[in-house]
């Protein structure tokens, strides 16, 4: 059972920069393949982007690349979005998820465990 915790959401304007965390419980969170989601207001959650337990494999959504990474620090159990030049559609509750080890699927069922979430709201 792994638990995960979303924080570091909030409000930046166009342009800006913002990091959100997802902290993780259990003594193996290494051993999981970890991912960002999000969830804008009448959309389905979209995939953002994955990494794999050692951090040596990362994926992302077309709309993240070049803009957004993806890292974890195992002796933290936490993973990180880090998020720049936002735009106003990158609005949205933006959940981490954990899967066991392989493959870094896009689709939401795929993942096994999912955070409350944390919102991001970029005014222009």
């Amino acid at each position: 059972q792994v638990q995960l915790v979303e924080s570091g959401g909030g409000l930046v304007q166009a342009g800006g920069s913002l990091r959100v965390s997802c902290a993780a419980s259990g003594r193996t969170f290494s051993s999981y393949a970890m991912g960002w989601f999000r969830q804008a207001p009448g959309k389905e959650r979209e995939f953002v982007a994955a990494i794999a337990g050692s951090g040596g494999r990362t994926r992302y959504a077309d709309s993240a690349k070049g803009r957004f990474t993806i890292s974890r620090d195992n002796a933290k159990n936490t993973v990180y979005l880090q998020m720049n030049d936002l735009k106003p559609e990158d609005t949205a509750v933006y959940y981490c998820a954990a899967r066991s080890p392989g493959a870094l699927p896009v689709s939401t069922p795929r993942y096994d465990y999912w955070g409350q979430g944390t919102q991001v709201t970029v005014s222009s």
